[in-house]
């Protein structure tokens, strides 16, 4: 009886998903399952990851953007959290890291243009399906997003309208595709300090938090944050670099999840924490000699495509050994050349 209950569930099924299929190809969204290479490794340890996710533009999880950090907040914010949500943006962004955040109005929208700006790449994850733009304000910034600077990603089929039981869902989407979280004016009870309590609770991630005025309501749960011990203090974009260092070395050598994990239980999943080069035997992440090679030719400032035809190797491992030079502090920028940070 229970097996022809689900033979006939399987055969009704079926033409549902083939017309979200189509659904999905008609708006030119791609569909990504949690066993796809296209699936980003850090989303898919949370503890509820999504089955699927719908994609517009494109993610990727193995390059250009392996290290996310999510910047979130209140949609009703003051000048002075646009300003900030749009200056850490851009740092960040401009340093390699991918910007996370939930597209919305306010801290959200200010967070991705920041990162458009210093031309990075930005992932927007939605509390609606694709086929709907939510706030419709945003249609311009969602299709600069798709068209070549990152991501709109959803859990939810096409047609799901905008309603409030789907966002806390969006929030530890938002949170478990990236290493860190930073907060920027969160009013008390705001969903922004929601995505701050999964993420350290739920998924192990590390939490930033700008102060903002101690008499302003729009940051009244950010300073609670910060008194509880929920938050590391943020004052500019380069703590939240520093901080990611560890998980980012972690995350290169895939031992990330195994980080958090039981240590009687992962025995060996201490990752060296110190210079890659003086790593003790197994324990240096991969692509430490790459580093170290990168350095080396950094003898002058070179354009990353100077230092493509300098080492012989690939676009892709170039920039994943600038990425990780930069958390590190050890490499920095200048216009568009790159020069060892003690030079």
């Amino acid at each position: 009886m229970t097996a022809a209950k689900i033979a006939r569930g399987l055969r009704e099924s079926l033409p549902l998903a083939e017309a979200e299929i189509d659904r999905a190809a008609a708006r030119g969204a791609s569909i990504v399952g949690l066993t796809d290479p296209a699936y980003p490794a850090l989303l898919r340890q949370i503890p509820d990851p999504p089955a699927v996710l719908y994609v517009l533009g494109e993610l990727k999880p193995e390059s250009d953007d392996r290290y996310p950090a999510a910047i979130v907040g209140s949609r009703s914010c003051t000048s002075y959290g646009i300003e900030q949500a749009e200056r850490f943006g851009s740092v960040l962004g401009g340093a390699g890291l991918t910007i996370v955040s939930g597209g919305a109005r306010g801290i959200d929208s200010a967070a991705h243009r920041g990162a458009l700006k210093a031309s990075g790449r930005t992932i927007a994850v939605l509390g609606c399906g694709l086929n709907h733009c939510y706030p419709p304000e945003n249609q311009r910034l969602f299709d600069q997003i798709a068209g070549g600077r990152g991501a709109v990603v959803s859990e939810l089929p096409m047609d799901t309208p905008p309603t409030s039981e789907n966002f806390p869902g969006r929030n530890r989407i938002i949170s478990g595709l990236s290493l860190g979280v930073v907060v920027i004016e969160a009013a008390r009870g705001s969903g922004a300090l929601i995505t701050a309590q999964g993420a350290v609770e739920d998924q192990g991630r590390e939490v930033f938090a700008v102060p903002g005025r101690v008499d302003s309501p729009a940051s009244e749960g950010t300073l609670r944050l910060l008194r509880s011990g929920g938050a590391a203090i943020a004052i500019g974009p380069g703590d939240v670099l520093n901080a990611l260092e560890t998980p980012a070395r972690h995350h290169f050598h895939d031992t990330h999840e195994a980080r958090y994990a039981d240590p009687t239980a992962s025995p060996d999943a201490h990752l060296w924490e110190g210079d890659p080069a003086e790593a003790p035997n197994g324990t240096a992440p991969a692509g430490a000699d790459l580093q170290s090679r990168v350095l080396a030719a950094l003898d002058q400032p070179r354009t990353p495509d100077e230092l493509i035809v300098h080492l012989g190797v690939g676009a892709g491992e170039v920039r994943t050994a600038v990425t990780m030079l930069e958390i590190r502090g050890t490499v920095r920028r200048r216009g568009n050349r790159l020069e060892r940070a003690s030079g």
